[in-house]
């Protein structure tokens, strides 16, 4: 005999899946879950990646800031010195 208990606890388990903003292009989701950790990077990416939900009560976005832990905003990164080299 041990001189502890020992107890199982079981987590809920659910089905999920993880795709890149480039791999969802095309597709239509209903609910759609955005993690992001550091800002996108290009406004491209940004919007492909909310317009893919179907309704606005299907998306939810978690924006993982190290240097401000309080942020509710991302920014829209944009490298203007790859689109002079086009003008």
């Amino acid at each position: 005999m041990c001189p502890f208990v020992l107890s199982r606890r079981q987590f809920p388990v659910r089905l999920c899946y993880a795709m890149t903003i480039n791999k969802s292009q095309g597709q239509t989701l209903q609910n759609v879950g955005l993690y992001l950790p550091r800002p996108v990077f290009s406004h491209g990416q940004l919007y492909v990646a909310i317009s893919r939900v179907t309704s606005r009560k299907g998306l939810r976005i978690l924006i993982d800031d190290d240097t401000d832990p309080n942020t509710n905003a991302t920014q829209n990164i944009v490298y203007k010195e790859i689109l002079r080299s086009l003008w």
